[in-house]
């Protein structure tokens, strides 16, 4: 799969510090904000175009049914996302610029970290994405996300268009997601399934992110980003304020960039000037050759990825019951290297799905149903291993591991 722009490519910084710092009011929707009052953000921009970006995101992060509903406005999702993609399409498509369709976290969490329902996290993105493709954007730009089980949704949802899909996680100090993941499973699981780029973007300053980027740089058979805030945590002396200066933060890029990441910009605190100093930076780097295809036999849960290469050993089939749990954490002291789970029905799935955190090893799954195969891909949050050993035909297994990117073995 080849990338559909060019490299390295340079995105924007950060849109609601820069509106706030010219005045937008706290405590305020953004998205219905910036609906009425425009200038602001066409003038933030212009600018950002004028400092070298070769993409903008509309500022639609938040114009999710989920997110909306907290300002009572769960029912303009499709018009929101329109007229705030056709504000930012009249700065930056007479100067050949992309505009991305922002898309945040639904704030929802699936079993065993919250009772929400995967499919109706699946519809908040298809909703979105559905209005944000009708508007014409170039890419989906899913950002800051802290759970597998969102950017699976959006990747799925996504999928049913033909956009290409950058996905970002926001990590903490210690590598780790909100619920526990880190970037190479992330990697591991969404490049399977067909996304076009991942990355970090948030988090902190970019030396905060720059070992994960060099952990991950040669797992990855799509560019890296790296969308890193010029926020520091502390008092910056050079600057008077918490900011780190353009040329100190487009240092920090670069090293990013020498580490792998190919897309980079910036988030929370970067301005215009840290933009124009990035590009600077940008010059001096040529695109990445990126292999089409790396660990093809990795497999991974939320917060492990799995390097296996092709000497998969199953264990014995285990059925799902009510000590999964304890039968998984078992094996590790077996002579097998993966955990095949016999899954027989939805009841099945939902256990496996509940307890796939209590093993160490990747799980192998064997089915004999079609429908029970699909549900148990589409509802584990990580990359699933598909024993072949089974009833079900390869000309209709095969579809289902390129859809939820699968391994059969």
């Amino acid at each position: 799969m080849s990338f559909p722009f060019q490299l390295p490519m340079l995105l924007d910084g950060a849109t609601a510090t820069n509106l706030t710092a010219a005045g937008m009011p706290s405590g305020v929707c953004v998205e219905k904000w910036i609906s009425e009052h425009p200038e602001p953000l066409l003038r933030l921009q212009r600018e950002f175009i004028a400092a070298g970006s070769q993409a903008v995101y509309a500022p639609t992060f938040g114009a999710n049914r989920a997110a909306l509903s907290h300002y009572g406005l769960e029912n303009e999702v499709s018009e929101l996302n329109r007229r705030l993609v056709a504000l930012s399409q009249s700065i930056a498509k007479p100067a050949g610029v992309l505009v991305g369709g922002n898309l945040c976290p639904t704030g929802m969490f699936v079993p065993p970290l919250g009772e929400a329902d995967f499919d109706d996290i699946y519809d908040i993105y298809r909703e979105q994405i559905r209005a944000l493709d009708e508007a014409g954007v170039d890419f989906l730009a899913i950002e800051t996300q802290t759970s597998l089980a969102d950017m699976r949704a959006s990747v799925l949802a996504a999928r049913t268009t033909n956009l290409p899909v950058f996905v970002t996680i926001t990590i903490d100090e210690s590598g780790h997601t909100l619920t526990g993941g880190s970037l190479l499973p992330t990697v591991i699981t969404l490049q399977a399934m067909g996304v076009e780029a991942i990355g970090v973007n948030c988090s902190s300053g970019p030396d905060s992110i720059l070992e994960v980027i060099r952990q991950v740089a040669s797992h990855t058979s799509v560019p890296i980003i790296a969308k890193p805030n010029a926020g520091v945590p502390m008092w910056n002396s050079s600057t008077g304020n918490g900011y780190l200066p353009p040329a100190e933060f487009a240092e920090g890029i670069r090293r990013l960039m020498q580490a792998g990441a190919r897309i980079v910009g910036g988030c929370c605190g970067s301005t215009p000037e840290h933009i124009k100093a990035i590009a600077e930076v940008t010059k001096d780097f040529a695109p990445l050759k990126i292999p089409e295809e790396v660990d093809s036999f990795a497999a991974a849960i939320e917060r492990e990825a799995f390097f296996l290469g092709d000497d998969i050993v199953l264990s014995e089939p285990i059925e799902c019951t009510s000590g999964l749990g304890d039968d998984l954490i078992d094996l590790d002291d077996e002579q097998v290297n993966t955990a095949l789970v016999e899954v027989n029905s939805l009841d099945d799935v939902a256990l496996l799905c509940e307890s796939s955190a209590m093993t160490r090893l990747p799980i192998a799954v064997r089915c004999n149903q079609l429908p029970v195969l699909d549900a148990v891909l589409r509802y584990f949050q990580g990359r699933l291993i598909i024993d072949s050993n089974c009833s079900i035909e390869p000309e209709l297994m095969e579809p289902l591991a390129v859809k939820y990117g699968a391994i059969i073995y």
